[in-house]
Parts: C-alpha cells; structure tokens; sequence
C-alpha cells in the first residue's frame, strides 16, 4: 500500500506544534515539523489568544511540511484545548481575538447562571462539570455585558473551528469541542437550545454539529498557494485534544462490550476517565463531578479532572528561580529514593492553583491536613507524585461505582508516560495493571482519524489496532498496593 501523510496541528494553552504521520496501512511513523510557543496576551484590558501569530506559526509548519512531503500530503486537521471560542460577523470575518478562558469577564457568571437556571437543570440539559470558565458562563457575561461583538455574531466558532475555518473557508462545529462548552445537550447530540435560550444567550449563532473524520474539503487556494500544498483536504480530527489523545488508547475493546479498562490522559492534568456508548447523566454523576463530553465515533468520555505534574512543574519552576536548576530525571530519581507513603495531601486543593512558591505551598497544605510535613526536595517530590496516585485510585473507585462495574486496566498515556515512577505508583495504588503509552496519544489521535475516515465514518477499533502494532507500551503490575491499603485505610479523602 502507497505510504500516506497527514498533518496534525496540535495546539495546547502553552505551545503548539505542526506534526507529520506517515502511514502505510498498517503502521503510523511520526515526525515533528515545527514547534511554537502559546501564551495569552493582555490587550485593551483582556486577556485573549494572538491569533494572528499562532495562524502565521501554523503556515509557517505547512509551508515546511509541503517542501519535506509534497504532493504525498493528503489531509490536515487541528486540535486544541476546550470552552474558547471566537464569532464570525455577516461578512464572514472574525470579529475580534477570541478572549481566553482565564480572563477575569466569567468571574461570577456561574452563580449569576444558577440564579436563572437551578443547577440540577443545567447538569441535566448538559452532563457536563461546573466550572466558571466554560463556555456558556462567558456566554453569560457578554449578554450582561452588552458585548458589540455577540450582538454581530452570526456564527461562533470554537477555537479549532476557527482554525478549520481560516483553512478550508467552511464553517463548523465538531462535536467533541462542542461537548466541552456546557451548551451541548450529550443525550440529543445537538446544542441545549432550551438552556441557551433561558440565559438570553442568541441561539442562532449556533450551527450544525459534524463529527470527527468529516472531511470540509480542499484548502484554500492562497493558503495552498502560500504552503505548496496542493490537493490536500481539511479532515475534522477529535479536535479537543482529550478527545484525540482518548482515540489512541490502545485498547482491544470497543465500548460497546462494557469495556473493563479506564485511561488516564496524564500531563499537566490528570483526566480519569472511561469510555462509554452513551452519556451517565445522573444525581450521582453531578454529586461526584464527573463530566460527561463527547468523544470520536459516537463515543462518550465519562471523566474527571485531577491536578497532575503541575505540582512538580511548579516545583521545578520554582527551584530554577532560586538557582538549583533540576533535570526532570534528577528529581524522579530522588523521589524514588524518599521514603514511601509518608505524606499525601490533596492535589485538587484550591491552594494549590497558582501560588507563589509550590514547594512551600506544598508543606503548608501538609501542616493544615495534619500529614508529616515534607522538608527535603526528595519528599516534596515524592509527596507531589503519591498525592496524584492517591487521587487517581479515588478517582478510579468513583468510577468503578458509577459504573457499576470493575475496571482491571488503566491505560495512561500522554507525557506523563515518562515517569515510570509515577506510572508504577498508580499501579501500586489502584492495585490494578498500567498499561502506558502512547506518549503523543493526542497528535495521534488527531492523525489517525484523518487517515482512517471513509465517508464521514471512524473505525475506532482500526486506530487502535495501528496503535498497538506502532507504538512501544509499557506494563507495570501492581506489587506494593497492601502497603497503599494500610496508609489510606482511615484516610477521609477514600
């Protein structure tokens, strides 16, 4: 079979990358083409995406990959992160930088929603988690706002979408960043129309949903003209990049067969979750904060977030500052040599967000709880590692009790693959086999829809297979998880 290549640009909050896949039909081989930083920008008192310079770096990727690929370039797709958006005015422009989820304007906007709409309405018209940076509470604060550019809006567009949009000239709404907004109604597949309207927010700025594999067609001409990229097609991927990195788990089972694995797509961030052929839109997914968001071939991602090695990048950060510039696998190597379950704290802990200095930060949560205080750089790290195992095998007994049914795998992928100290604590503490890999399950994930899509269609069962037989794993068994048991048996947190 001739050797095919697809483009994926994965874009995340902190850079963003242009990656190449090449594949023959039954193996996927990968190469980086360009790399660029990400960063929101203050401008005129907001704070919003320089979208201008990430289009620029995204051109800038194709035009390398057409001189190193040619005409072997069949199709492009973007991922990115979840909730941000941008509109589209009746002369089809954008009407200004989309503004980032961190930004001040959604403060308040929860509460102000709840006092509309009650909180069971919404968590049932939706599925999805509460947190003031969605969408639809930044939708909310235009409307009190009196925002000039919603009031021109005829479409909005996710960030992905714009992307999309800016390459192809078409416009739309795939589905899996869509699910992410908390304007989508996971059990009819299409926009909470009834929600939306309740909160005043204009409906008809909301457009159809497309699936993962729909291809928009061929590029624009000045932007294949400016690439040297002819006759290449605009494939929609799973474009919140959860939602590509779920598609790559290397799992036999589809989800229609009551699979008895879980993921954890582990980074900066902890997502815990399990795939499912239907949305749990229940009390006791709303009690438990679980979220439900719509993943590639029908699927759904019945997830929570933990905080993951943001506590040890911090912590990183933070001894750089003061002079002592530790290598990722200096630190790992003195947390593995630390004595073992010696202190566990709350990863999720509001303190815990952005403070000023981690490691302190650390210890101050450690003295408030009641835990040994951790002193040394070995048990700062160790105890930033075990807190996210620990949270993770709570995260897992949640699931397993929603479910209704045990999980006896946990595929992690992502970077956190890396540390196979952490990957063997989570085995130690679920007391269940870690399968990891693969490290760059979202680029992935991304390209393999591309590559395998027929008429609109995905064969998740195909992509994982390519995975499988691509890609190096590895397995850790559980081997000290009596020890875990006795440290968390009084534990409130379990």
């Amino acid at each position: 079979m001739a050797r095919t290549v697809a483009l994926a640009v994965d874009l995340g909050a902190s850079g963003g990358r242009v990656v190449s896949g090449v594949f023959d039909g039954r193996l996927l081989e990968l190469e980086e083409i360009h790399r660029f930083e990400n960063a929101p920008v203050m401008m005129g008192g907001q704070l919003v995406w320089d979208l201008v310079r990430l289009w620029q770096e995204v051109v800038a990727g194709l035009r390398i990959a057409g001189q190193r690929h040619g005409s072997s370039v069949a199709s492009i797709g973007v991922d990115t992160w979840g909730v941000d958006f941008g509109f589209l005015g009746a002369d089809d422009a954008l009407l200004a930088n989309p503004v980032c989820y961190r930004d001040a304007r959604s403060v308040g906007m929860l509460d102000a929603a709840l006092e509309i709409v009650p909180k069971e309405e919404i968590f049932s018209a939706t599925g999805l988690q509460f947190m003031e940076i969605n969408s639809l509470y930044q939708f909310l604060a235009l409307v009190r706002g009196r925002s000039s550019a919603l009031a021109a809006a005829e479409r909005m567009l996710m960030i992905p979408d714009i992307f999309h949009w800016l390459l192809s000239g078409v416009r739309s709404n795939e589905r899996t960043n869509a699910s992410t907004t908390q304007c989508f109604d996971p059990q009819t597949g299409d926009w909470a129309f009834g929600l939306i309207k309740r909160l005043g927010i204009p409906a008809e700025m909301f457009g159809p949903i497309v699936d993962p594999g729909t291809d928009l067609g061929s590029l624009r001409p000045e932007v294949a003209d400016e690439t040297g990229l002819a006759d290449v097609r605009v494939v929609l991927p799973g474009t919140h990049d959860t939602a590509s990195a779920v598609a790559a788990v290397p799992a036999a089972s589809p989800p229609s067969a009551r699979p008895d694995w879980c993921y954890i797509s582990l980074g900066t961030w902890a997502l815990v979750g399990a795939e499912l052929d239907r949305p749990l839109v229940t009390p006791e997914c709303m009690a438990r904060n679980f979220t439900n968001e719509a993943g590639v071939s029908g699927t759904t991602r019945l997830l929570k977030n933990i905080c993951g090695l943001w506590l040890v990048q911090q912590c990183r950060a933070g001894w750089q500052r003061a002079g002592k510039d530790w290598t990722w696998e200096q630190l790992t190597r003195l947390a593995a040599e630390a004595p073992p379950l010696v202190t566990l704290i709350d990863p999720n802990d509001p303190s815990l967000v952005a403070p000023a200095d981690m490691p302190e930060a650390l210890r101050a949560l450690a003295r408030a709880s009641g835990e040994p205080v951790p002193e040394t750089t070995a048990a700062v790290v160790r105890t930033a590692l075990e807190s996210v195992a620990a949270a993770c095998r709570r995260t897992v007994r949640e699931l397993e009790e929603l479910l209704g049914r045990q999980l006896t795998t946990i595929h992690v992928v992502g970077g956190g693959v890396k540390n196979a100290l952490l990957c063997q604590m989570i085995a130690d503490a679920c007391g269940r086999e870690v399968v990891a890999g693969p490290v760059e399950a979202t680029a992935i994930g991304n390209l393999l829809v591309q590559l395998t899509a027929t008429g609109n269609a995905v064969d998740l069962r195909k992509i994982r297979e390519v995975v499988a037989n691509s890609f190096d794993l590895a397995r850790y068994q559980p081997s000290d998880t009596a020890a875990w048991n006795a440290r968390l048996a009084n534990a409130s947190r379990q």
